[in-house]
């Protein structure tokens, strides 16, 4: 009998075992056409009802208002670091940037390219937590407030949408968190994420974008990565990443199967609690530095052992979760420790199985 396994990646992570199957049912034949998915003309009738599926099904989970447009680019959660300066930045040439990980530092660097960018909150060299609201500083003119709603190195994560200044777009990337939780786009300018953590494979950014935000492009903007002309041509201006496409479809259709947005955060909730209540009452043997009120529900990070860490002992506590089939579960290594990403798919089943491995393993090692 196979070992069952409960896969803790960050990215590319776990898609559910449901979706998968179907998936390589349609590999083969796809809606009964005849022809892979994969090899399916995206100038099809037959393609043109998959992504009307699809981007139906966007809308459906996250209640997207009319005056909002959805596309399905490419270049990852990095294309759009320099897709959004490039198509918005240019009313004022200033933005905003509140940086609290890794990956809203990246989009900050990257933006600077392309006009001035304000950091919102003091710079940093580690990040622990979303400073108090008090020690923001924004800029006036700024054409667009950016942030990143899950860092997944770090493990940082917003649980409410950031106060900005009114009539400013908010901007934001949400590609560890998408579809974990309600969200009321109304309040967003711009949403993105790349597809590969929480709602499919990678290959496929998922953009949301306001209608009023389009037609603005710098001019040095690239036509790829250009909102108003891949929103004109439905995401076909080129050929899209269909099988990225059609994989992100039917997870979403999974989701809404599941309970939709609702119950998919009633289970992060759980599966994260599950997970810090084993670290805050281990005394020290396992350790989280974030602020409790940024703790991540996606992506939970900790060092194992007393004094904050024993890299042996976390070497130790890989070797021996990955002989009980729970695997990749190291940390990102400019932080290092451990890091248990529990996405979407991820079950309650798979997280009871990390925890009782975690609290065997300090038993068995605690001084």
């Amino acid at each position: 009998m196979a070992q069952h396994i409960s896969y803790f990646s960050p990215g590319p992570a776990k898609i559910p075992d449901e979706v998968l199957a179907q998936v390589q049912e349609q590999l083969i034949n796809f809606d009964t056409t005849g022809v892979s998915i994969m090899e399916l003309s995206h100038r099809s009738k037959d393609f043109a009802k998959f992504m009307d599926k699809t981007e139906a099904v966007v809308r459906d989970l996250l209640c997207v208002p009319d005056n909002y447009r959805v596309l399905f680019m490419q270049g990852g959660g990095s294309g759009q670091f320099a897709a959004v300066p490039l198509n918005l930045i240019s009313r004022t040439g200033k933005a905003d940037y509140i940086v609290t990980g890794s990956w809203s530092s990246k989009a900050a660097k990257e933006a600077a390219k392309y006009g001035k960018v304000n950091y919102v909150v003091a710079k940093t060299e580690r990040y622990t937590g979303v400073p108090d609201r008090s020690s923001w500083t924004f800029d006036p003119d700024a054409s667009y407030v950016y942030y990143c709603a899950n860092e997944t190195i770090e493990g940082v994560e917003f649980h409410d949408v950031p106060e900005v200044p009114k009539g400013v777009p908010l901007v934001c990337d949400m590609s560890s968190n998408y579809f974990s939780k309600p969200v009321d786009v109304s309040k967003y300018g711009l949403i993105y994420g790349g597809a590969q953590k929480n709602i499919g494979c990678a290959g496929v950014t998922l953009v949301i974008i306001r209608e009023d935000l389009l037609g603005k492009p710098q001019p040095i903007c690239p036509t790829i990565l250009d909102y108003t002309i891949m929103s004109k041509n439905k995401s076909l201006y080129n050929t899209p990443p269909s099988f990225a496409i059609h994989v992100l479809g039917e997870v979403l259709a999974w989701v809404k199967k599941e309970g939709g947005m609702a119950e998919m955060e009633r289970r992060s909730v759980q599966k994260s609690k599950m997970i810090y209540t084993i670290i805050d009452n281990s005394s020290g043997f396992y350790s989280n530095n974030i602020q409790p009120r940024s703790r991540s529900y996606m992506n939970v990070v900790f060092r194992v052992g007393e004094g904050g860490g024993n890299e042996e002992l976390e070497k130790k506590f890989l070797e021996k979760a990955a002989h009980q089939g729970l695997l990749s579960l190291k940390g990102h290594r400019s932080v290092g420790g451990i890091r248990a990403s529990l996405y979407n798919a991820i079950t309650i089943d798979d997280t009871q199985r990390l925890a009782n491995f975690m609290k065997n393993f300090r038993e068995e090692n605690k001084i």
